[in-house]
């Protein structure tokens, strides 16, 4: 298919007016690396707004108790009502699909009063009652000792697990912090554990500034009872938090004598639903950059396939005399489409490689400045590459297919009167 005279003559087609060739490879060239930045540019959309579910359980969601807005069974609207430890049970019972289910309770939190002492320092922080299974639904790192667990539930052990950030405040810079003591609201708890969050949102500074300790220890310290706060539930693997929260809300609402249709009741924040809408959106996105790229690819190949006409219409008396001297059909059409394969190839890898450092060039400047809101790490997957590829031998094809079958209906006879 290709030897050394087959190359020779590619190149000399080529280079015979080498602006016209630079100005149509251009065309092709800037298609494929418009191509690759706007996918390169969503992608890195995608992974900045993603960052800012850190490492969340995305099919969660998180309930907690509003006012009642309608009146029912003799019961007036505007009441409150507050979720039991038999609620969890309730709704574990009846909606076997669900993966965990972690009441909560909370108290202070950022701009609060100071409610945590160690010695002569204090502390405003979110100190949240838990149950083990709270670390599955929002991960983190745990950088000594260790997470709550079922013993220091049933137990009602009064531990304490701390955010880096609580240690930086309570705690000199070289100080071991474990079995230290912290007093929470006048009540004393033990450090048996710190923690890391990889959140990586605006709020990542105030995530490390909390501490857990266990859900029972919680409630008898600060007398709580049976009473939950607000609960994360989470879906098993298959499910959807979205298609099930309205049997759990069912479950909810026959335990509190609440009117099914009193959708204000229950306040609750449906993180797979978002996640969904996001996902929609940068699939979205990544049609209209493949359709805008592709757009401007066609610019390109039309030019491409315009300038090989004129080859063509060049080299008629050429192409007569190979005709005259036996040369096939086949080869003629066959040189006319390797050209047009060869410079289609040629500029596509150059708009590919070009693409390619500008977004290395991106990512050096972020990894010198620190991470951008919403915006991090661009890139472009393998996979698009090939495509690429595949679209470029495509795109060569078509662009020189009516020049090469123009080229072959040339008789010898005509060909060789052209002047």
């Amino acid at each position: 298919m290709f030897n050394r005279d087959r190359w020779s003559e590619i190149l000399e087609a080529l280079s015979s007016n080498w602006f016209r060739t630079v100005l149509t490879a251009f065309g092709v060239l800037w298609g494929i690396f418009i191509l690759v930045i706007l996918l390169a540019a969503g992608k890195g959309l995608e992974n900045g707004v993603k960052a800012d579910f850190g490492d969340i359980a995305t099919n969660t969601m998180f309930m907690w108790t509003q006012t009642i807005s309608k009146p029912y069974k003799g019961l007036p609207k505007g009441r409150r009502f507050t979720y039991r430890l038999g609620d969890v049970q309730a709704i574990k019972d009846n909606v076997p699909e669900l993966r965990f289910i972690s009441p909560r309770n909370q108290l202070g939190g950022f701009g609060g009063s100071n409610n945590v002492v160690r010695g002569l320092n204090t502390g405003a922080f979110n100190v949240y009652g838990d149950y083990p299974e709270i670390i599955e639904q929002q991960p983190m790192d745990i950088t000594s000792g260790r997470f709550i667990n079922y013993g220091d539930i049933e137990e009602k052990r009064k531990v304490a697990i701390i955010g880096e950030g609580v240690k930086t405040a309570l705690y000199s810079s070289n100080e071991d912090v474990l079995g230290t003591y912290i007093k929470i609201n006048g009540v004393n708890f033990i450090v048996v554990g710190t923690y890391k969050k990889k959140s990586q949102g605006g709020d990542s500074e105030e995530d490390q500034k909390e501490i857990y300790v266990p859900f029972t220890s919680f409630s008898q310290a600060f007398n709580r009872g049976d009473r939950v706060g607000w609960m994360a539930i989470t879906a098993n693997d298959g499910s959807s938090i979205t298609e099930l929260k309205e049997q759990i809300f069912d479950v909810v609402k026959q335990r509190h004598t609440i009117h099914p249709d009193d959708d204000r009741a229950i306040g609750n924040f449906d993180l797979y639903e978002q996640y969904s809408r996001i996902e929609g959106l940068f699939f979205a996105l990544k049609l209209i950059a493949y359709f805008v790229g592709t757009l401007v690819l066609l610019s390109g190949v039309i030019g491409i396939s315009n300038i090989m006409l004129i080859v063509v219409k060049e080299r008629t008396k050429e192409i007569g005399i190979r005709r005259a001297l036996g040369a096939t059909p086949w080869a003629i059409r066959g040189q006319v489409l390797l050209e047009s394969i060869v410079l289609t190839i040629l500029s596509g890898m150059l708009g590919i490689s070009l693409g390619a450092l500008v977004i290395y060039a991106i990512n050096k400047v972020l990894d010198a400045n620190g991470p951008v809101d919403m915006f991090s790490n661009p890139s472009v997957d393998i996979t698009v590459v090939i495509s690429a590829l595949i679209i470029l031998i495509i795109s060569g094809l078509l662009a020189g297919f009516i020049p090469a079958q123009n080229a072959i209906k040339i008789k010898p006879v005509d060909a060789l009167r052209t002047e």
